[in-house]
């Protein structure tokens, strides 16, 4: 299962991951009927799972994953957030988890815990999202992060990264790249991109990281462009003023407010209009690509189409 999921990654045939965020409640299997009832597990390499984004409360991810991955026999990325967990939680999950077979991890610091849903939640954040690549290769080593030897030794885990899609100074999100890919980071998925020239830029900067980082796996290491389809003029808004690391070009924001005066239904159409040509565009420059949607798995599917 990770050997074909691995080989499509490097290979230059479609890669593609759909995000999945646990419900605010005790089960995911109405999720799975969901999924098994678009045939989306037939479009895709595999899944992610997201770790109570925002902080907000959601069903455990590591656990869901679990299950995710069971019911379509396809890896499953879980996300692990460095927010809510020191060291030796983050490695008796990773124990755990790899006990049942799940081995793609995406490391990532986390939102902050004032965003949160819950009362007086403190995170817990002994470090960045390093401190679990760091982890996670020693695990792969046989050793735990204090350097005793594990018995049995773990599986081979597979660790993922993030990386913003757009700065002022492009350079910066190198920088990170390249921090990233020296904690033996195997691939890095980008925030959403809008712009095909973004894009080109993402991968020649992602290339030269590669050529500059002093980790062996560097050389092997891919990069996965985030995708948000936008049916929506608020969200569009929203995403182009309000969220970090992000660029919507001026003339999708026109576009979509301009649908939008006359109606949600042309507002709709114009959006996933929009979308399927940038997702399209996309996956023909560079066929590693990261579908993020709150869910909207019909809408996945829509646009995968027949790629």
């Amino acid at each position: 299962m990770f050997e074909k999921f691995c080989k499509t990654l490097h290979s230059n045939r479609p890669f593609i991951t759909v995000e999945i965020t646990p419900p605010h409640g005790a089960s995911i299997k109405p999720t799975i009927e969901k999924i098994k009832e678009l045939n989306l597990h037939e479009k895709v390499a595999g899944f992610s799972v997201t770790d109570n984004p925002l902080a907000k409360l959601k069903m455990c991810g590591v656990l869901s994953a679990i299950q995710v991955q069971q019911a379509f026999n396809k890896p499953v990325i879980a996300t692990m957030s460095m927010r809510d967990k020191n060291k030796l939680s983050l490695q008796s999950t990773l124990l755990g988890a790899n006990d049942f077979d799940l081995r793609c991890i995406l490391a990532l610091t986390g939102d902050p815990a004032k965003y949160s849903d819950q009362p007086e939640v403190k995170g817990v954040l002994e470090r960045d999202s390093t401190l679990l690549l760091s982890i996670i290769y020693r695990l792969n080593n046989g050793f735990d992060y204090s350097n005793k030897e594990l018995n049995p030794k773990p599986k081979p885990i597979y660790p993922f990264a993030v990386a913003n899609a757009y700065a002022k100074d492009m350079r910066r999100i190198q920088k990170k790249m390249i921090k990233k890919l020296d904690y033996g980071a195997r691939a890095i998925i980008t925030q959403p991109v809008y712009d095909i020239e973004n894009a080109k830029e993402l991968i020649e900067l992602f290339e030269e990281a590669k050529t500059l980082s002093v980790r062996d796996t560097a050389t092997k290491a891919q990069l996965i462009l985030g995708q948000f389809p936008v049916v929506r003029a608020r969200t569009a808004n929203f995403i182009s003023d309000k969220v970090p690391g992000i660029t919507v070009p001026k003339s999708i924001i026109e576009e979509m407010d301009l649908a939008a005066m006359d109606g949600a239904d042309k507002e709709q159409e114009v959006g996933f209009n929009l979308s399927k040509t940038i997702f399209d565009e996309i996956l023909k420059l560079h066929p590693k690509v990261h579908l993020m949607t709150h869910n909207r798995f019909d809408l996945c599917s829509d646009l995968i189409g027949n790629n």
